[in-house]
C-alpha cells in the first residue's frame, strides 16, 4: 500500500507567498519516491514546447502576454495531468483551482499574512525597488483576475458553486481557503515547519489538523 495519502499536489498562492520555495522542498523530500514537479511557468514552456508553441520567450502568467486559448489548452493540460497521472506537484496561481472535484489531489494554498514581508521577497528575488514590486504585483494581479474570472466563470459555477464550497452570491477568489485542504501562512511558519505541514498532510498523520492558518 502507498504511504500516501493523495496521488498528486498542488501549490496555489499569490508572489511572495512561499508558493515556490515549497515546490523546491517538496521536490527534494519527495525526489526518491518518484515525485516530480513543475512552476507554472516550467509547466507553461513545457506545453508550449510539447504542442508546438513559441517556447524560446520567458513567459510570465500575465493575462496580457497570450490569447485566451492558449491559457485553457495550458491550464487544462494541467488538470488533465491531475486527472491521469500521480505523483506530480504542481505550482501556480490556478493550480488549485484546476483541481477542484479531481479525486486525490492535495490542494496546498501558501500566503503571506504580512504584505511588507511579502513585497520584501518579491523585491529580494527580482532585484528591484519596493515601488516597482508593488505595482507590478497590483497590476498582474488586477490582470489575471479579470481574465480567469471571465474565461473560467462556467467551470466557478459546476466546480466550486455546484460542489456547494461557495455561493451564487459570493465573488470568484481563486485563493479563498474554501477550496484548499491546507493553508499555511508562510509568515508565521518558517520553510521547514510550511514543508513538515504539507507532508503530514500527504501521509494524513494522526496529529496533523486538515488546515493551517
Amino acid at each position: 500500500m502507498s504511504k500516501y495519502f493523495y496521488n498528486n499536489i498542488t501549490i496555489s498562492g499569490l508572489p511572495g507567498g512561499g508558493s515556490t520555495t515549497l515546490l523546491k522542498l517538496l521536490k527534494e523530500e519527495l525526489k526518491l519516491d518518484g515525485w516530480r514537479g513543475f512552476s507554472g511557468g516550467e509547466f507553461m514552456r513545457s506545453y508550449a514546447a510539447e504542442k508546438g508553441f513559441d517556447a524560446t520567450k520567458n513567459i510570465h502568467h500575465s493575462a496580457a502576454d497570450y490569447e485566451d486559448d492558449f491559457d485553457r489548452q495550458v491550464d487544462y493540460g494541467m488538470r488533465d495531468k491531475l486527472k491521469t497521472q500521480k505523483k506530480w506537484i504542481l505550482e501556480s496561481w490556478l493550480s488549485g483551482f484546476l483541481a477542484q472535484g479531481v479525486p486525490g489531489v492535495l490542494k496546498v494554498l501558501v500566503y503571506c499574512s504580512d504584505d511588507a514581508v511579502r513585497i520584501d521577497r518579491i523585491v529580494n528575488r527580482d532585484l528591484i525597488t519596493v515601488e516597482a514590486a508593488k505595482e507590478h504585483l497590483g497590476k498582474r494581479y488586477d490582470e489575471n483576475l479579470t481574465k480567469w474570472a471571465r474565461m473560467y466563470q462556467s467551470e466557478w459555477d459546476e466546480w466550486v458553486v455546484g460542489a456547494a464550497k461557495r455561493s451564487t452570491i459570493d465573488p470568484i477568489d481563486f485563493w479563498h481557503p474554501d477550496l484548499y485542504d491546507i493553508t499555511i501562512d508562510t509568515y508565521s511558519n518558517n520553510q521547514q515547519d510550511t514543508l513538515k505541514l504539507v507532508l503530514d498532510a500527504l501521509k494524513k498523520k494522526q496529529n496533523s489538523s486538515p488546515s493551517k492558518k
